[in-house]
């Protein structure tokens, strides 16, 4: 080989994201680096069968490297260790890795350990770890981040091998390629490396601190349900808005009293005329929210001629399978024959019927029975009773109590996801392609 050759081959590769850190830009590019040049990799636990779980020493499970960019070791659970078992320790800095599992894209979800601890910690049998040479090099901060960006899950999803159920080998994984910053800033705790991770990390908290709202919102939704209707044993809820005080008490009425139940059905799928049209037709599948004004599979005016029409503002309960899943269509529609639709009558507010229904779901559920598919026929949906109230002002005082409820939880959910997109984007700038 020539001596340009060489030069060339030995040449450190470099690249620059598309966005930058101003005290960066002027700095050199990124590295790319092999992984295995950057780690070790060491194996988890095997051999263990359901007798050795719940007690012994704590490992880190598959389901939290899974679900958590970085391990919490206090929702660790037990494994009983034997002595040839305890040179693969989880430390501060490794990064753990999913290696098996039913999908490629489920395999190589990353979750770094951040706790500086004495304890011993093990890893499942289904995940790998790496241990960095030096975390100087690479920061576990960073590589939170950096192993969960789409860059890398690019690289690492086509290295999955198998048929039923997916694996990627530690060996394959080393030859895995990666954009590493070794900029520095005044001094070696304000590298490029940290300030993404600090950039993330508050970007993550925000997240966390919506989401949290979110929970909070649903509690309290939850709670005040259970004071606006009545407790079981009781025809009178704990809370009443005050122009209704005094007013008589909650009777008990069937849910056919609320209006005419139509039970959907599903036209001949052989028929291709009947499908593919723009008419909705709804299955449990696009129960999403309160309100559906879209399904995946709609009828044309031939399938909607062989379809039992729902008008719209009914309220849908699935009541085959997937029992209890409730909705308001907010378009005229059709649906499968898993849910009967209550098209209220003038009597009844269908938001209020809506709650009302939502709130005796798992009294509903109860009259499936324990059958292989549960299902209410029917007749015993017709018949179901709960206690309500005639007062046309009294529903309507609570459905839009509720409803405004429900309306600052989507707003904040919505957040939620908002916040999630722009930081999957600012991820795509921070993390150059190579």
């Amino acid at each position: 080989m020539k001596d340009k050759d060489m030069e060339k081959e030995n040449e450190i590769k470099t690249v620059i994201p598309v966005l930058r850190f101003p005290e960066f830009i002027k700095t050199k590019g990124w590295e790319i680096i092999l992984i295995g040049n950057i780690g070790e990799t060491y194996g988890g636990l095997t051999g263990k069968n359901k007798t050795d779980f719940g007690y012994g020493e704590k490992y880190v499970t598959y389901k939290q490297v899974y679900n958590n960019s970085s391990v919490n070791i206090a929702h660790c659970d037990f494994v009983c260790i034997n002595s040839s078992e305890k040179q693969n320790l989880v430390k501060f800095g490794d990064i753990l890795f999913t290696q098996s599992s039913e999908t490629p894209e489920e395999v190589g979800i990353s979750s770094v350990m951040l706790n500086e601890t004495n304890e011993a910690i093990y890893l499942n049998s289904f995940c790998f770890g790496l241990r960095p040479f030096d975390l100087k090099k690479i920061s576990p901060y960073f590589s939170k981040y950096l192993f969960r960006s789409q860059i890398f899950r690019d690289r690492i999803i086509p290295l999955a091998q198998g048929i039923t159920r997916f694996n990627i080998s530690p060996t394959k994984f080393k030859t895995i390629k990666i954009p590493i910053p070794t900029s520095t800033y005044n001094d070696e705790e304000n590298t490029e490396q940290q300030k993404i991770a600090d950039c993330l990390s508050s970007l993550d908290d925000l997240i966390e601190a919506t989401a949290q709202k979110v929970r909070a919102l649903e509690k309290h939704k939850k709670g005040l349900m259970q004071r606006l209707f009545p407790a079981e044993g009781k025809n009178v809820p704990d809370l009443r808005f005050p122009e209704f005080q005094g007013m008589k008490g909650w009777e008990k009425k069937q849910i056919k009293d609320f209006g005419e139940v139509i039970t959907g059905n599903t036209p001949s799928k052989k028929e291709e005329k009947y499908w593919n049209g723009d008419f909705v037709w709804v299955t449990a599948q696009d129960f999403k929210g309160k309100y559906i004004n879209d399904s995946i599979l709609k009828l044309t005016k031939f399938g909607k001629d062989k379809a039992r029409v729902i008008p719209k503002d009914s309220v849908l309960v699935t009541c085959i399978a997937s029992i209890g899943l409730n909705a308001i269509n907010k378009v005229e529609c059709s649906t499968n024959q898993q849910i009967n639709a209550i098209c209220c009558n003038q009597e009844y507010n269908y938001e209020y019927i809506y709650y009302l229904v939502t709130y005796n779901t798992e009294n509903l559920k109860q009259l499936a029975g324990q059958t292989a598919v549960p299902i209410i026929t029917k007749k015993s949906f017709e018949e179901f009773e709960v206690y309500t109230i005639e007062n046309y002002d009294e529903q309507q005082k609570i459905a839009d109590c509720l409803s405004s409820l429900d309306e600052l939880i989507e707003t904040t959910s919505r957040k939620v996801e908002i916040l999630k997109e722009h930081k999957k984007g600012l991820m795509q700038q921070l993390f150059p392609k190579i």
